[in-house]
């Protein structure tokens, strides 16, 4: 499909929704699913009850990811042994469009009523890959107020990043973390390396509007779902997320993010500890109102931080006019206007970093 980048997220027309959320898909490295994707546009002449949802989407349908809640939902039944065909599709070994339509077309009857409530909410992906860009940042950071942090996460979903003081880090050659942990992160680096400071993290918890708790199996499960079925590296950091979670579950409360924000800058903060508020693409999903209170929340306590008690914003989220995914960083005092240090792979196969 063709179209401004500018435009990209305020796609609203299904059809060139999924058009572009196809072609999205196939060239970043999951071209299965991509054509799994593009085998819903059939479905919207069709009888089935999710083809009513998605013709009658209430919104933008891309910005709602609802392409990518439906593949989760197709994902989710070969998971579960309940499509066994999609196997060959996902491994590449079917690639006939119309063969693939006709398979989509069939298990959307087979499964119309369950595979309708995957509507129901965004994708939760939870990708730990993004911890890269995060902890990045936090280097960064480091050669600025000191080496010691408290993080804050919002939507932090099963709550995987919330425990990326439990990671192994490798960024472009720069190693950090526990070398014995069963999570570990080392994207391709584009550019010179991070700062080589050292990162103390006295704290770290999360918010999310739908936690998932992470030590459920059908939990887990789900957020496996979400993940596009041939990057299979994906799949085995979610196993080793669960295998964290089993040692001692990460901290993530049931809250509204605006709600949270206000809470969590009102409890004293410890001298000689930078607060950090951090997000991984997820602003997009947050309502208007509870962003400008996040930003007046924030901007309050940063007029108020001080060189004992720093504050910082840390994020990775999509540039709405070039679709690309960029590491931002505000800090105060000093840094309040935010510094663009380097954009990542949507999840986390690469980072280029600036700083």
């Amino acid at each position: 499909m063709s179209g401004s980048n500018d435009a990209i997220m305020e796609i609203g027309n299904v059809l060139h929704a999924l058009e572009w959320q196809a072609d999205h898909a196939a060239k970043n490295g999951a071209p299965a699913t991509g054509r799994v994707i593009r085998a819903m546009i059939p479905l919207l002449d069709g009888p089935s009850r999710c083809a009513a949802q998605m013709r009658s989407w209430p919104g933008l349908s891309l910005e709602d990811a609802m392409p990518l809640r439906f593949a989760g939902g197709l994902h989710n039944l070969f998971l579960t042994g309940r499509a066994q065909q999609l196997g060959a599709v996902y491994r590449g070994e079917v690639t006939d469009q119309t063969a693939i339509d006709a398979l989509v077309a069939q298990l959307t009857l087979a499964h119309d009523a369950d595979l309708l409530t995957w509507f129901d909410g965004p994708p939760q992906t939870n990708e730990a890959g993004r911890s890269a860009s995060v902890m990045a940042q936090l280097l960064w950071l480091a050669e600025r107020l000191g080496p010691r942090f408290e993080l804050l996460e919002l939507g932090a979903s099963a709550g995987i990043n919330t425990m990326m003081d439990r990671f192994h880090f490798d960024l472009g050659g720069v190693e950090l973390g526990d070398p014995a942990s069963p999570m570990r992160i080392a994207p391709e680096w584009r550019g010179a390396p991070p700062p080589r400071t050292g990162v103390e993290i006295s704290a770290i918890r999360g918010c999310d509007i739908a936690p998932i708790d992470l030590t459920d199996p059908a939990a887990a499960l789900r957020l496996k779902s979400y993940v596009w079925a041939e990057v299979t590296q994906r799949l085995d950091r979610i196993d080793a997320a669960a295998a964290l979670a089993a040692q001692r579950p990460p901290q993530v409360e049931r809250a509204d993010a605006g709600d949270w924000v206000e809470r969590q800058l009102a409890v004293p903060q410890a001298s000689g500890v930078t607060r950090v508020l951090f997000h991984t693409v997820v602003w997009q999903y947050v309502p208007a109102a509870s962003r400008e209170r996040i930003v007046q929340a924030m901007e309050q306590a940063g007029a108020a931080a001080t060189k004992e008690r720093p504050l910082a914003w840390v994020t990775v989220e999509t540039n709405r006019q070039t679709f690309k995914h960029e590491l931002r960083t505000r800090y105060w005092p000093g840094g309040a206007e935010p510094v663009l240090l380097g954009e990542a792979h949507a999840h986390g196969a690469w980072v280029g970093w600036r700083g």
